[in-house]
């Protein structure tokens, strides 16, 4: 099969078994690959969705797409997929680096795991040997400590490894996987499905060259595609400040939320935590993933103080989480805050939406230092931030409450606290504010894995790219409501689409745009498809998501954002004033997307993607 190594691997952990099987050629044309193929895989191992998600039955997958590997720019993710402890519906997250390439390289198309093993294991892949190892020596340790620990009996630093930290181990259910020292897996809490399975983390190796079936003429393409990149305005500024470059211009328009998305403007202490800021005062290098012309990562140090360390910085996610969003203008508090996070491997945004509801709570009398185990929860206190994250990664006396994110925490705190939890089906809102650009008030309450920001970016259009292959050749209006519901269903379908190959979105700031991705496919293929093929298999495995979902409950009910962004605007700010009228988008999306008044795909549209 050209694109993709053509094997499927599958660990049984609690029989300690292993084996392999071909990977369906038509699975891999109807859904590419990445979390598509994951949903399909589960429905061919008749996964049951009713089990809860530490069962040893909930099957857990690491797949990759038919880019993998491949010598393209971008190409370079990979996707963790299974029923989520967060959300107790579908769920998956994505990671950049070198990991998923090496599984490629391996002779891997995807992991499927399910049990339970007995005691703590590591699974080591080297090509076509595969072992299930004792993981005693690494359990307990933080995953930089693992992955370094696994490299050196392994073999050195080109084994990749992906793994989990004490809070995945402690099934917290926003615990993440991470790899390659920072780069992190990090929604919807499939750390903890790896934890509960006692499976500490997967190493790669692998020494396989991936078939391309028109490898001269792929070259060739990457090329003409690595000048445009080349010449993107966006290209110079990721690399120059990384995504939290992105921050000042963000708070101009509303679309930072401040103290718990309460407050619309907050300039200097937004700016001392934004990307510009952190290039100056801490930034020492900039790294990127395999095969990225960009390298928007970013490497920091605090070199003395309480907040010391050294490593990968943070995003702009996390910036604004434990920056504006707790009232705090310290970027060495963010950079402490994103390493203990990496560490214990917790998902940056839960955590620090969990600390800013806390902090909320501790502001309105519902808690008080002695239920908070003596840490002074007030805005923007740095100290407490950080103390938080440390016990949340323990489940650490008032850490146990937080552990499992806002709304769990909700749940037991009680009195009221509900109503300020930001979640869209029990995951927390990425940092971006659909009072801001109402197309996003659509994206999260329709997110299959709860809220999210990467699932479908639709504000880009909204901010002024362009997207005509998609129908778009100008800019939405980020207040307009007529249209919106049909533009969040086709750029959902389109990153459903990213996301199978599995490619990155900043491929869209590379001025990169569909049939750029068209071309690379068949390329790699020889498949000979045409675009309206290709954006229906994001189409597909969209749908395939949310009939899971409905299985589960899920209806147009569910569809909904927190109260406060429905019935309270800010009073200043780039988007003062304003409040999205959700109701109106989502009747234009449900019958855009060909779902039912209760948001169900109709028969219709079930047959017409062959589900």
């Amino acid at each position: 099969m050209y694109g993709y190594a053509g094997r499927i691997l599958k660990v049984n952990l609690s029989e300690r078994k292993v084996s392999s099987e071909p990977l369906d050629q038509n699975i891999a044309r109807s859904f590419l690959g990445g979390g598509g193929m994951a949903a399909k895989l589960m429905e061919v191992e008749r996964m049951d969705w009713t089990i809860d998600p530490f069962d040893p039955g909930n099957l857990l997958i690491f797949s990759i797409g038919p880019l993998t590997g491949m010598p393209a720019p971008f190409c370079s993710r990979y996707v963790v997929s299974a029923k989520s402890p967060l959300t107790n519906l579908w769920g998956e997250a994505h990671a950049s680096g070198y990991w998923g390439p090496e599984l490629k390289f391996a002779g891997w198309d995807a992991i499927v795991l399910e049990g339970r093993s007995e005691k703590p294991v590591y699974l080591w892949i080297n090509d076509e040997k595969v072992e299930i190892r004792d993981a005693q020596e690494i359990w307990g340790k933080d995953i930089f400590e693992a992955e370094t620990l696994l490299q050196n009996i392994l073999g050195g630093k080109n084994v990749r490894v992906a793994g989990i930290g004490p809070a995945g181990e402690k099934r917290s259910r926003i615990a993440s996987v991470l790899n390659d020292h920072g780069r992190a897996a990090a929604r919807s809490g499939m750390g903890g499905v790896m934890g509960s399975k006692n499976l500490k983390a997967i190493a790669v190796r692998g020494s396989q060259k991936p078939k391309l079936a028109k490898p001269d003429e792929f070259k060739e393409y990457v090329k003409e595609l690595t000048q445009i990149i080349m010449k993107a305005p966006a290209r110079e500024a990721l690399r120059k400040y990384g995504t939290n470059g992105g921050m000042m211009a963000f708070h101009e328009m509303g679309d930072v939320p401040i103290k718990n998305w309460r407050v619309g403007k907050w300039e200097e202490g937004c700016y001392k935590v934004s990307g510009y800021y952190m290039t100056e005062k801490i930034l020492t290098d900039v790294y990127a993933c395999r095969m990225c012309p960009i390298g928007c990562g970013r490497v920091v140090e605090v070199k003395e103080g309480p907040y010391a360390m050294s490593g990968k910085g943070p995003e702009y996610e996390t910036a604004a989480g434990f920056g504006p969003l707790c009232l705090n203008d310290s970027i060495e508090v963010v950079a402490k805050a994103n390493d203990l996070c990496n560490r214990y491997g917790m998902d940056t945004i839960s955590t620090s939406m969990a600390i800013a509801f806390t902090m909320e709570c501790f502001e309105k009398g519902l808690i008080t230092q002695k239920d908070t185990d003596g840490v002074h929860l007030t805005w923007g206190n740095g100290d407490a931030i950080v103390k938080m994250v440390e016990k949340m990664g323990e489940r650490d006396g008032f850490g146990e409450i937080l552990a499992d994110g806002s709304f769990y925490a909700a749940q037991r705190i009680g009195k009221g606290s509900e109503d300020f939890v930001m979640h869209v089906k029990g995951q927390e809102l990425a940092l971006h504010d659909p009072r801001a650009f109402f197309s996003w008030a659509v994206a999260y309450a329709t997110a299959h894995r709860g809220a999210c920001h990467i699932l479908a970016p639709t504000y880009w259009l909204e901010r002024g790219l362009t997207f005509p292959e998609l129908g778009y050749d100008k800019p939405l209006d980020r207040f307009e409501t007529v249209g919106k519901g049909a533009w969040v269903k086709i750029f959902q379908d389109f990153c459903e689409v990213l996301e199978s190959l599995v490619m990155c979105k900043f491929s869209l700031y590379g001025n990169l745009r569909g049939n750029h991705i068209l071309q690379l496919l068949n390329l790699a293929t020889n498949w000979g498809m045409d675009f309206k093929e290709m954006l229906q298999t994001g189409e597909r495995g969209f749908n395939l998501k949310r009939m899971i979902n409905v299985e589960l409950g899920v209806t147009s009910k569910d569809d909904t954002l927190p109260k406060r962004l429905l019935t309270e605007s800010t009073l200043e700010g780039g988007a003062q004033g304003r409040i999205p009228p959700l109701e109106v988008m989502l009747k234009e999306y449900y019958r855009t997307r060909g779902w039912d008044e209760m948001g169900i795909p109709t028969q219709l549209k079930r047959d017409e993607l062959g589900l």
